[in-house]
């Protein structure tokens, strides 16, 4: 009798004690919560119907992609943070990752190879490759992710000196020219549809300054990146390709010309826009991307 007394004596003491807690915790989360919602956001994301979604969700699709093309603002750093974290979460067991982008044109690849495997330094890559004005604070991080985890990393674009050939010229010279720089190509000719939306988009854009050939120099470019993806595409994993936004949003320019090639591969496009108000996905970026990613439109620049 005087244990069970002891005990019931001991639980009164205690429970108010634990409510107590429980109600201190519960004050710090909604605390919490509360400064969270007062502080800036620096991105929100969503899908194609404009819902919101998580980091996670788009790593999930991407793990079951074939494709993932990340679809950048090349100034914007909070995009190129969440490329780094998406690539370190598609690097797992029993399953390729294969890095590519068009910030290296396809003559960079020797020197960019002989980078990771450790022949050349930085300053020897700097020197040999034509890489962009930001690259030591949003590309380099990539590239040397790639490095110490031993994967693959393709320069996917064509060199720039060919699509000037084609704007100034037309496509069909490049018929004319060497072996040699034919390499550095897509296979010759190149289909190409003018009515493909970011073509029609362009021409209109430019008021029709450079005609045809504007945008069949931006098509040519899609065209080697989508060559480039289809040919270091891992029998097991995903390809993650890093380039600019306008080259896949509404699922035009590179995922035109993979799917020309290959009617049956799985690709998730990511989006990336700024907007003044991130909280809800303004009507004209629905329906770009499967993933949107929005910064807000006043974040500082790396270049």
């Amino acid at each position: 009798m005087f244990k069970n007394t002891l005990i019931l004596v001991v639980l009164f003491s205690v429970t108010p004690f634990f409510i107590s807690a429980q109600k201190n915790s519960r004050n710090a989360e909604a605390k919490k919560a509360e400064l969270i919602a007062k502080n800036p956001l620096p991105y929100l994301i969503y899908n194609s119907k404009g819902d919101m979604e998580s980091f996670d969700n788009i790593v999930e699709a991407a793990l079951q992609a074939d494709v993932v093309l990340f679809g950048e603002l090349h100034d914007n750093p909070m995009i190129h943070w969440l490329q780094l974290l998406l690539t370190k979460e598609l690097d797992v067991k029993d399953q390729e990752l294969v890095l590519g982008a068009e910030m290296f044109e396809t003559d960079d690849q020797l020197p960019l190879n002989e980078y990771l495997n450790g022949t050349i330094n930085l300053s020897k890559l700097e020197a040999n490759t034509r890489v962009w004005p930001n690259f030591k604070t949003d590309y380099l991080p990539l590239v040397d992710y790639a490095k110490d985890h031993d994967h693959t990393f393709i320069a996917t674009n064509i060199p720039r000196r060919y699509a000037s050939v084609v704007y100034h010229h037309g496509i069909d010279t490049l018929a004319y020219l060497s072996n040699e720089a034919k390499a550095f190509l897509p296979p010759l000719p190149i289909a190409y549809d003018g009515n493909v939306g970011c073509y029609q988009e362009m021409l209109e854009m430019s008021g029709g300054h450079g005609g045809e050939n504007l945008p069949k120099s931006q098509a040519i470019k899609d065209a080697c990146m989508a060559h480039n993806i289809l040919k270091n595409l891992p029998e097991n994993g995903v390809f993650l390709h890093y380039n600019g936004s306008f080259h896949s949003q509404n699922r035009d320019g590179i995922v035109w010309y993979l799917l020309h090639d290959n009617t049956e591969l799985k690709i998730i496009t990511i989006d990336a826009t700024e907007q003044e108000n991130i909280e809800e996905l303004e009507d004209d970026r629905k329906g770009v991307a499967d993933f949107i990613i929005v910064t807000p439109s006043n974040l500082t620049k790396t270049h």
